[in-house]
Formats: C-alpha cells, sequence, structure tokens
C-alpha cells in the first residue's frame, strides 16, 4: 500500500511538473455599454451619467440598469494601474445608497470642485467615493482606486 501510495505521488509530480499551467489571472474582459446606457437614459428620471473621453486603458467591466430598484445605474471599471471604478447613480434616498455603493464608506470634510459643482469624500476600508447630490438623485464614484482616478472619472462624467 506504501509503494502504491509513493508510484501515485510520482506521477502526480511528474504531472506538475511537466504540464504546462497557468497561474495567472484572466485578463479582464472589456464589455460594451452603449445599448444600456441609452435604454437607462430614455428610462431613468434623472439624466444618466457615463464617461466620454477616457484613454482606451481604462477598460468597462460591468453594467445594468434596474428601473424598478430606483433607477439604479451602475457602470463599472478597471483603471489602468488595473484598480476598480464604479459610477452609481439612483434615485433612492442617499444615505442608504450611498452606504451601499460605497461599501460602508464615511464622509470625510474634503470635496473636490469638479465642473463647477461640488463632490464630497467618502472614504472606507474597502472603497473611497466622491459623492454629488442632485436634485431627485445621487452619483457616487466609487472603488479601489485613488482619489485622484475617481477624480478623473468624475470629470470625464457626461449626462448627453
Amino acid at each position: 500500500m506504501i509503494i502504491s501510495l509513493a508510484v501515485i505521488g510520482l506521477v502526480v509530480g511528474f504531472i506538475y511538473m511537466f504540464i504546462p499551467h497557468d497561474d495567472s489571472q484572466p485578463p479582464v474582459k472589456r464589455v460594451d455599454y452603449r445599448i444600456e446606457l441609452l435604454t437607462a437614459r430614455r428610462a431613468a428620471a434623472y439624466p444618466v451619467a457615463a464617461p466620454e473621453g477616457l484613454p482606451s486603458a481604462w477598460k468597462a467591466t460591468s453594467v445594468r440598469f434596474q428601473g424598478a430598484e430606483s433607477d439604479r445605474w451602475h457602470l463599472g471599471f478597471h483603471d489602468p494601474d488595473g484598480e476598480y471604478v464604479a459610477i452609481e447613480q439612483s434615485t433612492q434616498k442617499p444615505a442608504r445608497f450611498i452606504d451601499e455603493a460605497s461599501q460602508g464608506a464615511t464622509e470625510t470634510k474634503g470635496t473636490e470642485q469638479i465642473g463647477g459643482r461640488t463632490w464630497q469624500r467618502y472614504e472606507g476600508e474597502k472603497y473611497d467615493a466622491l459623492v454629488l447630490k442632485d436634485e431627485g438623485s445621487t452619483t457616487v464614484v466609487t472603488g479601489t482606486a485613488s482619489f485622484e482616478r475617481l477624480t478623473a472619472m468624475a470629470k470625464a462624467l457626461r449626462t448627453s
């Protein structure tokens, strides 16, 4: 029995050593969000935001619009450094929506002036965020990326 286990161990070791295997992460798949954006812009009760003019190194990775759930818009990206950045918008009550979208980040005293508007900074263990409260909707730019990247995304947002 011990000899059988040793033989099996040698075969497994041989297979592991000589059969190629790849331990790297699979490449991030880019998604096309144009159709969902058009749908959301027609259906939402607020101007839906999406970036324009970002370099191609920014990869859109996820998109969804949930009209039944407070007109909730989500568009996720990987930035050039491989960090996650998402645009979240909703007509949901701001406190609850911001908490969900930013994964529990808390408001700081810091702000960013972007496009003549004041965005509030939030910091958290998992995500940081920039938040813009409009009449009737809230926009959250959030993720694992630096505030510099979050600001770059917020600057690129357009609603038409």
